[in-house]
């Protein structure tokens, strides 16, 4: 089983752009189905972004889509998620998640997932 370490949050004012990291442990790193999650105060975990095993499918909240991209480095045992156009309503605690999943398709809800990093704050002003 991997372990997460989530980097690159801050705070951004509306527009701006951030790059999320997380770094992960393991030697199987390239069998995971790895996702972005993300949870603002007082409400739920919602998702954000997920990429499959190979890095060649990937999927988005309708709410981020245009404006973030998710992408993976096997050789690094790292997933990322390049945020562009930030806006308040993207304030939240980042949560890098993974499962063991060498199969087409991506996970999408919270409950699919077993290893999950201790997250990043991200905070876009106006």
């Amino acid at each position: 089983q991997v372990q997460l370490v989530e980097s690159g949050g801050g705070l951004v004012q509306t527009g701006g752009s951030l790059r999320l990291s997380c770094a992960a442990s393991g030697r199987t790193f390239s069998s995971y189905a790895m996702g972005w999650f993300r949870q603002a105060p007082g409400k739920e975990r919602e998702f954000v972004a997920a990429i499959d095993w190979t890095g060649g499918r990937t999927y988005y909240a309708d709410s981020v889509k245009g404006r973030f991209t998710i992408s993976r480095d096997n050789a690094k045992a790292a997933v990322y998620l390049q945020m562009s156009n930030l806006k308040p309503d993207d304030t939240a605690v980042y949560y890098c998640a993974a499962r063991a999943y060498r199969s087409t398709g991506v996970l999408i809800t919270p409950s699919e997932y077993d290893t999950w990093g201790q997250g990043t704050q991200v905070t876009a002003s106006s």
